[in-house]
């Protein structure tokens, strides 16, 4: 039985998709572990309200907190890997498409694509 091109796509996106989801779980619970250990049975004070760090606002003072070994830092980093996930999928499928020479799902896609772009980096923050 030969494979078709839809079928192929549906395996890898779904592969592509398992595999950041996997990866962002456990890249949060290799920074919750010692969060936890350190600020576990710590009461909250909703009185006043603390931000995040400076160094968490920006995706490159997450990279550079979570190869510090901040516990904090490592679990912004499995948020931001998780965020990375679809934006990935969107990546893969436009090659994917582009390969097939699917001019009219590489232009629904590359829009897709612009729209993901100008979020994150129209925000400042990457």
């Amino acid at each position: 039985m030969v494979e078709s091109a839809d079928e192929r796509r549906s395996r890898t996106v779904g592969r592509l998709l398992r595999a950041g989801v996997t990866l962002a779980a456990a890249v949060v619970v290799s920074g919750a572990i010692p969060y936890l250990r350190v600020h576990g049975f710590e009461r909250p004070d909703y009185a006043v309200f603390r931000g995040e760090p400076q160094t968490l606002r920006s995706a490159s003072g997450i990279v550079r907190d979570a190869l510090a070994g901040d516990s904090r830092g490592i679990l912004q980093l499995g948020i931001l890997i998780l965020i990375a996930t679809p934006v990935a999928r969107v990546v893969l499928l436009l090659a994917d498409f582009a390969r097939d020479r699917d001019t009219l799902y590489v232009a629904v896609t590359a829009g897709v694509l612009g729209v993901l772009a100008y979020s994150l980096f129209g925000s400042g923050f990457l």
